[in-house]
């Protein structure tokens, strides 16, 4: 068991509260088809990272704002079948309001569909694509997110599914926890990991909070 005290919790969207990845890889790869590029890449390059920054990566040739539309006129509509990650719904609701956010790099309006779609609350503090100026694993979101919930960079916990995540929030000088089989074993120095949300318990502190998170 690893006890994390902190005063707030940051969690990405994505694979972290709502099981969406699916989804997400299927419009990925029929774009990039359409594109002629290679889709398992351009899946593989995508995780963690803003749609504009995986087109200027994937195909600078092309028009990135104009694609990058093109995807999110597709993320925003298609949000059928959307569920919770295990653990989401208890975890979230043992939060206070002012002591979590999320972090994504989708925009405002897919992530509030997709919590939606989940029955997820929606925190009262998002960060979104067009919130920031540089995507993870730039800290700028995570950052940002600190300081709207008045908290110290040190003192918040981020819950992560993706490489760029968790370099986003060691950036921030935050406490990384790892989620899901592609960050199991990872090099990157987690301060925990669990394979779902039903691993971590949240509990008062007269610090703030506790985390307990079944290892």
């Amino acid at each position: 068991m690893t006890e994390i005290h902190c005063d707030a919790v940051l969690f990405d969207l994505d694979g972290v509260l709502v099981r969406s990845m699916e989804l997400i890889e299927r419009i990925l790869r029929e774009w990039a088809v359409g594109h002629g590029l290679d889709p398992d890449t351009c899946v593989a390059l995508s995780h963690g990272r803003r749609d504009i920054d995986l087109v200027r990566l994937v195909a600078p040739h092309l028009d990135a704002e104009a694609e990058t539309a093109r995807i999110t006129h597709r993320e925003e509509r298609e949000v059928s079948g959307l569920l919770p990650v295990p653990g989401a719904l208890p975890l979230v609701a043992a939060l206070p309001a002012h002591r979590w956010a999320v972090v994504t790099s989708g925009t405002g309006k897919v992530a509030r569909a997709r919590l939606a779609a989940a029955g997820v609350p929606r925190p009262t503090h998002l960060i979104a694509a067009e919130d920031i100026t540089e995507g993870k694993p730039d800290p700028e979101g995570y950052l940002r997110a600190a300081g709207l919930l008045g908290t110290a960079p040190g003192r918040c916990a981020v819950v992560e599914d993706a490489s760029a995540g968790i370099d986003a929030a060691l950036a921030a000088g935050m406490h990384p926890i790892g989620l899901g089989d592609a960050l199991r074993g990872s090099a990157q120095p987690l301060t925990a990991w669990v394979p779902d949300l039903r691993a971590i318990t949240c509990l008062p502190a007269p610090d703030g909070l506790v985390l307990k998170v079944a290892t």
